[in-house]
């Protein structure tokens, strides 16, 4: 079955709706919405924050329309709502933007119109709070007058070998012709090819485990670096010897932050427990890992204590802010814990990243980025971003930032283990 002819409509444009909005403004005609004026002023010339898009990619969208008028997408016919679903600070799902953008599209909801969701929820979440909303704003009823799908987002932010094209998206849909339709519509931008899941809540499910799988995996591996930390042993050396098997899974320990990873599970162990099941593995993986950017400035400070460093005048570099390597994303970072870890103990931490945004570094995390480390003043180094161009520097540049006995730390394996003092 074809899908369904008329204009699509994306609802979000960051990194999940912006590659979406201009793989189908090559294919037919296309809305995109944001709420954020000053990003639709952006885009229209040619600048995308995010880095996913070039300006030529822009450009090259030729029936790619971008509007922040929500008047303005009452025109189509399907809707693909790509907006943001965090977590609060008691890691409960928050849903605001979710429903903020399902009441946006029930405005303007007709008979015939489908309505996609890509945003990560729990299962039960698109059809339980989603659908109601269309409906009370709509006026109109659920597969009769309107319908609708869900494909889960698999963007990779800072990844230009894995994009929108090359990622098998997973397809569902409210009715099982509408469910052809959903995967169609994906056929036409997505080179990969599509996996049509049974359901909505199949499609939910699949994606909220993806990441949380992921998480459980990397908060092992973040254990047993503890472990191996004590006994001295080196946990590359050991992850590289394990690895020599074929079977063995390649996840290396870190700071677990971003959009997904840190976030995801948060919506299915809220599920769970709205069930009556307390979901033990998932929950402790996330609090390993959201106690790794504490568990890195204790180490600091303990190495510091040990050389003897000056501490109630030391100064510390931390070299990356954002949640992973090359790419501008603060969102979740967990670079902020070891910030704040080392501060609690009354260090200056000056915190270096040539990607990030120093406006939304300031106003979304109080911190003042350092754009030049002053060379031979820091009695401690972390190197907590894999960033490419401090890999470019080698551990003797990045240890020119530091005084004679300053310590370096090397969270990410950018340097070989000779060149770096602690390592996780």
């Amino acid at each position: 079955m074809q899908s369904a002819p008329g204009q699509i409509c994306i609802i979000g444009l960051g990194y999940v709706g912006l590659p979406l909005a201009v793989a189908f403004g090559n294919q037919r005609p296309t809305l995109g919405f944001d709420i954020d004026t000053g990003r639709v002023s952006a885009l229209r010339a040619g600048d995308d924050q995010t880095r996913e898009i070039s300006a030529t990619e822009l450009a090259d969208a030729s029936q790619l329309e971008l509007t922040a008028d929500p008047d303005a997408i009452a025109a189509a016919t399907i809707y693909i709502v790509t907006v943001p679903t965090p977590v609060d600070a008691s890691h409960r799902p928050d849903l605001r933007p979710l429903l903020a953008a399902s009441r946006t599209v029930g405005a303007v909801l007709k008979p015939g119109d489908l309505v996609i969701y890509e945003s990560t929820v729990y299962p039960g979440a698109t059809e339980e709070d989603c659908v109601p909303v269309l409906e009370a704003q709509s006026g109109l009823r659920f597969n009769q007058d309107f319908f609708v799908g869900y494909s889960p987002e698999r963007i990779n932010p800072g990844d230009k070998t894995r994009r929108l094209a090359d990622i098998i998206k997973v397809t569902s849909g409210s009715t099982p012709k509408v469910a052809d339709q959903v995967d169609a519509l994906y056929r036409e931008v997505v080179t990969a090819g599509t996996h049509l899941a049974p359901s909505i809540r199949v499609a939910e499910a699949a994606k909220v485990i993806e990441n949380s799988q992921r998480d459980i995996n990397i908060a092992l591996i973040n254990e047993l670096a503890m472990i191996f930390n004590r006994m001295g042993i080196d946990t590359e050396a050991v992850l590289k010897a394990a690895g020599s098997k074929w079977n063995f899974l390649n996840f290396r320990p870190g700071l677990v932050g971003g959009h997904c990873i840190g976030v995801d599970p948060y919506y299915l162990t809220h599920k769970a427990e709205s069930l009556g099941y307390h979901p033990d593995i998932l929950l402790a993986g996330r609090r390993l890992n959201d106690g790794m950017g504490s568990y890195v400035a204790h180490a600091m400070i303990k190495a510091m204590l040990k050389r003897g460093l000056p501490m109630q005048r030391a100064r510390v570099l931390v070299m990356g802010l954002t949640f992973k390597e090359d790419c501008p994303d603060l969102r979740n970072t967990r670079v902020i814990d070891v910030v704040r870890g080392l501060e609690d103990y009354g260090l200056s931490v000056d915190v270096h990243d040539p990607h990030a945004d120093p406006d939304t570094a300031r106003t979304t995390l109080g911190l003042e980025l350092v754009e030049t480390p002053e060379a031979g003043a820091y009695d401690g180094i972390i190197l907590a971003v894999a960033h490419a161009e401090f890999r470019q520097l080698g551990g003797d540049e990045i240890r020119a930032y530091g005084t004679p006995d300053a310590l370096l730390y090397d969270l990410k394996y950018i340097l070989p283990p000779e060149a770096s003092d602690l390592r996780l």
